[in-house]
């Protein structure tokens, strides 16, 4: 397993700081990364920038290509390709992670709703996440550079219907990107929960497939749903999502020792960076979608706080329906009080 970046904070940089030492190989090994966002999506900015310091910082060792807007994969379909060999790296993000890890969808649980980000990243930059990285990193063969790449705080959105309270979400077909807890949410608030892949949602959008949908700003404005219909937003900051970084094990068996604390240490020195830009994209986000005339509402704290507790009364069962056992269940409650 890879050491976590906390570890190694230390000796951070001696890769990066030392003349990398080019081998005897031939051809640079070609590193195929896919995403299903579009160019303009703050992850898919994160991971274009990384791959070019990578190509630099390996002085043309690995040659990196990157298929954006789900060219190659949906990320429904990449964990596979992942396995199979199909691609070297990607970043699904957790509720899809979770089809096959359960915990790695842990910021989906009550206990987070209308939380700041800090309550997440101590629950993912700590022991929780830890025991998530081993078993992804068991389970699906791959392995994990470093901590894992915030999307932003999922709210609320809809085409036709006002959304100015929670009330409001009752009866409106609500899309989401998959797992247990979205639709779980959804259902909370009365709505109907409906799965559709992220490329397929502007179209479906459009044409009424859902009235509403659980996203992000950012994503919502890098996809310009504003063009498909939207016209409200409803933030209630119900969980942050996160990507997990992967890189084929294939691959990283193929790479020498050198190479590989090579990756680790350029993700470990991006990777806050990242974190920054993708939260102030939300933010720069949020007035493109104001500025396209979508009508942004957000829920008071003392509501989330009130919901928030309706909700925990049902967290022991959720994180049962999620498969997650009550040890690691505490553990996060646990990251979530030293935050408080």
């Amino acid at each position: 397993m890879i050491p976590h970046p906390v570890r190694r904070r230390l000796v951070i940089g001696t890769a990066l700081a030392a003349p990398f030492i080019r081998t005897a190989r031939a051809e640079p090994v070609k590193l195929r990364v896919s995403v299903d966002t579009t160019p303009s999506h703050g992850r898919t900015i994160a991971i274009a920038d990384f791959l070019k310091k990578l190509e630099a910082a390996s002085q043309g060792q690995i040659k990196t290509q990157l298929f954006d807007s789900g060219q190659l994969f949906a990320d429904r379909d990449v964990i596979k390709a992942l396995v199979l060999g199909q691609v070297e790296m990607a970043a699904p993000g957790t509720w899809l992670v979770s089809a096959y890890v359960p915990e790695a969808d842990l910021a989906q649980l009550p206990v987070f709703y209308g939380q700041p980000v800090e309550a997440t990243h101590r629950a993912i930059d700590g022991i929780p996440g830890d025991l998530v990285n081993q078993q992804v990193t068991k389970k699906l063969r791959v392995a994990i550079p470093g901590r894992w790449i915030d999307l932003g705080f999922t709210n609320w959105y809809s085409t036709h219907k006002p959304l100015n309270t929670l009330e409001d979400l009752k009866g409106l077909t609500i899309r989401n990107s998959g797992g247990f807890a979205q639709p779980w949410r959804a259902k909370f608030f009365g709505g109907v929960p409906n799965m559709t892949a992220w490329p397929d949602v502007p179209l479906a959008l459009s044409q009424g497939t859902f009235d509403a949908l659980q996203s992000t700003n950012e994503s919502c404005a890098s996809a310009k749903l504003w063009d498909a219909g939207l016209r409200f937003g409803l933030i209630d900051h119900q969980n942050m999502g996160d990507y997990i970084p992967m890189i084929s094990a294939t691959f990283w068996g193929g790479l020498s020792p050198e190479m590989r604390t090579l990756i680790t240490d350029l993700w470990s020195a991006n990777i806050g960076g990242y974190r920054t830009s993708l939260l102030a994209a939300q933010d720069k986000a949020e007035k493109a979608l104001k500025d396209h005339g979508v009508k942004i509402v957000d829920v008071p704290k003392e509501q989330l706080a009130i919901e928030r507790q309706r909700m925990m009364e049902q967290q022991d069962a959720v994180a049962r329906e999620m498969k997650m056992s009550p040890d690691f269940v505490a553990r996060i409650n646990e990251a979530v009080a030293a935050t408080n």
